[in-house]
């Protein structure tokens, strides 16, 4: 039936929307979201979170729980997140779901990409519905997309670079826009480790989360491990104080005799976002004093590869990453295969890994390097996050695995 002036009929309003009349009558969602990817493509849909622009590259992640981690995660920094999951928002937010550990700095996400609008949260925990959140903290967000074909676009062609924009008002100058997208250099080449460290050295006693209780706190410390931040995550630091370690955390820049200097039982190279290479032309020659100096090292995600350019391998742009709580990874050293999260766009090169050199861990999705070990000494790394907050906790053992190594020492 033909709707008439006389009684005119609207659309369900989107929560961030605003309505348009039509002359006939009939009211209709105004877009007042766009994402211009550099090849000119161009996705409208609705603005929720802060408004104005930001350039990235456009991921998929493919996690069910776990949104207010991911966009907390500072290796998500120079990226706009896609969430496969149709349901954000579910739970609200909170203040100690927040991954980055550096309060100093933003995560450094660049914004988000939605099936739907922000599910109204339902949930005990919840203190801030995710669309507020968003707002306080500077992410733009953009629903009513469809994530599934813009996921088997990534799948097919790469991570594409990207301009995701909000307005209230629905009007973007997309010339602009698109030129913005263009002129961006993408994520190789670039270190982005440096935007999200720490400033100065700091301590850390926090440990992990027990139901009913919350975090606790580490009073009897059996070990001290200097942690070097690349981007480190919380829950990173309370896996290493559930493990009795005090943890120093030094900025991304340290030097190795610096380091030394603190009498440290181990070393950790935290995970962290951009380029290896990049961050590596500072941080590489200060790995290899440490890894002479004979303490036990272990590396997680970028200290993952940061190590292996220490010990001279090569790492690699992936074609579209690996980003999810649901990635199954062999343990060579064990035969056991484990569910892991994941986060990188990087990787090892498993065929440049030198003599002496062991690779440990190996995705099973794609064949790709998840994990190595000097052989000799006590340094090993993984690509994936064992520490994975909400989970899962598949690798926890790892953790326990670096303080034998301590104890072995």
């Amino acid at each position: 039936m033909t709707p008439t002036t006389a009684e005119p009929r609207a659309k369900t309003k989107r929560p961030g929307t605003s309505s348009v009349r039509h002359t006939q009558g009939w009211s209709s969602p105004r877009t007042t979201a766009l994402l211009m990817l550099a090849d000119g493509t161009e996705i409208e849909g609705f603005g929720y979170g802060a408004q104005g622009s930001a350039v990235g590259e456009v991921c998929f992640n493919t996690a069910m729980t776990g949104y207010q981690e991911i966009l907390t995660d500072p290796s998500y920094a120079g990226q706009i997140i896609t969430f496969t999951f149709p349901h954000i928002g579910n739970v609200g937010t909170n203040d100690e779901d927040i991954e980055t550990a550096n309060l100093a700095a933003t995560s450094g996400v660049r914004g988000c990409i939605l099936a739907d609008g922000i599910t109204e949260p339902s949930n005990y925990r919840a203190v801030k519905h995710l669309d507020q959140w968003l707002k306080a903290r500077g992410i733009i967000a953009i629903g009513g997309i469809d994530t599934r074909q813009l996921t088997a676009m990534i799948r097919e062609t790469g991570m594409p670079n990207a301009v995701i924009a909000h307005s209230a008002s629905g009007k973007f100058n997309r010339r602009a826009l698109r030129s913005q997208a263009e002129r961006w250099p993408g994520l190789e080449g670039m270190d982005l480790a440096i935007e999200v460290t720490c400033g100065q050295r700091y301590d850390w006693s926090e440990t992990l989360w027990q139901w009913g209780e919350g975090y606790g706190q580490l009073t009897a410390p059996k070990h001290h491990v200097v942690a070097i931040d690349f981007g480190i995550k919380r829950n990173i630091l309370r896996c290493l104080a559930s493990q009795g370690c005090r943890v120093t955390v030094e900025p991304a820049t340290a030097k190795a005799e610096d380091i030394l200097s603190l009498k440290p039982d181990g070393i950790f190279l935290s995970n962290g976002p951009g380029d290896p290479a990049a961050t590596g032309e500072y941080a590489v020659p200060e790995i290899r004093k440490l890894i002479d100096s004979g303490k036990p090292v272990f590396g997680i995600c970028l200290g993952h590869q940061i190590l292996a350019l220490a010990l001279g391998a090569r790492t690699v742009k992936m074609h579209q990453g690996h980003h999810g709580a649901n990635h199954p990874v062999k343990d060579h050293t064990t035969g056991k295969v484990e569910i892991t999260s994941m986060n990188h766009g990087f990787a090892v090169d498993s065929a440049s890994l030198p003599e002496g050199v062991q690779e440990t861990h190996v995705s099973l999705f794609d064949g790709s390097n998840c994990g190595l070990a000097l052989n000799g000494k006590p340094v090993f790394s993984v690509q994936y996050h064992p520490e994975a907050s909400p989970g899962p906790q598949d690798s926890h053992y790892l953790f326990k695995r670096f303080i034998d190594t301590i104890e072995a020492q």
